[in-house]
This record gives C-alpha cells, structure tokens and sequence, in this order.
C-alpha cells in the first residue's frame, strides 16, 4: 500500500518535517476541503509547517494546517484558517498507521499537499523523530554533497 507519487504539480511542503524526522513510509491521502479553502489553496494559501496528522476513532485527522481564506472567496459566512480537515485513505492503509502509532511509537507527519489531476493530495509520512545528534549528522551529509557539486564544478 506504500505510494510514491509523482505530483503533478506541488502545492506546499514541510521542510521542517524532513529535519525533524526520519521518514519510514510515505502515503497519499485525499483530503476533505470546502469551497473557499480549495480557492485560497490555487492561490498558493497554505502552510504545512505547524501541522500535524493524528488517528482518532479509526480516522486520520490533519491538525493546524494553515489555509487563509481569500477576501473575496467568502464574505458570508466565518472561516477557520486552522479547521481540523478529515482525511480520505483506504482502511488496510489506516490499520496499518494505526497498528505502527500505537504500537511502535511511530508519528504521522504531512509532507506535502499538491494536485492530483483535478484533486488535491496530501503526502503524510510514517515518521520517528531524529535526535540532535541525527540533525547534526544529515546537515554534515547536506553540507558534504553541496561541497562535492561545487568542486565538480571548477
């Protein structure tokens, strides 16, 4: 059930979780939206950095995702930039988070939110937290193959 996916055209990232987690597994999941946040999402709107994925009753759940309504998009009615948004995945895939959360001690973190077609996608990732150390050593690697660019260049 593990899908890598190419996006069609990528919306919003979490840099902050690739440095914060090492990331075991990646899913793809469809995400329940309402008008005025799928229009402020095609005006680039978004932000994935505070968020967070958590299960409850059998259900994935996306918390403190930021979308800032448009001024025009909703006049009539209150927005909340930070609503809770259900998550759509297949139920094999959802015990199988479920059986490694609880278990393993494993993180749902969300990746990446893009366009699928006509639909918008979110990547989560099934993640362990990276010690300081862990950080410290994926900046050296980072630092060491920007370095090995530089001098292929010259």
């Amino acid at each position: 059930m593990n899908k890598k996916t190419q996006s069609d055209s990528n919306i919003a990232q979490n840099r902050r979780a690739l440095h914060d987690y090492a990331i075991e597994e990646r899913f793809e999941a469809g995400i329940v939206l309402e008008g005025w946040e799928v229009k402020s999402i095609r005006a680039g709107r978004v932000q994935l950095d505070q968020s967070y994925v958590l299960l409850k009753n059998g259900e994935a759940w996306l918390f403190g995702a930021q979308i800032t309504p448009l001024i025009t998009a909703s006049t009539h009615q209150v927005n909340d930039p930070t609503r809770s948004r259900k998550l759509l995945m297949h139920k094999i895939e959802l015990n199988r988070l479920i059986g490694n959360v609880d278990r393993k001690g494993y993180t749902l973190v969300p990746l990446s939110l893009y366009w699928k077609g006509a639909h918008i996608k979110i990547q989560i990732g099934l993640a362990k937290g990276k010690k300081a150390h862990d950080k410290r050593a994926s900046e050296k690697e980072r630092d060491w193959q920007r370095e090995k660019q530089r001098l292929m260049k010259h």
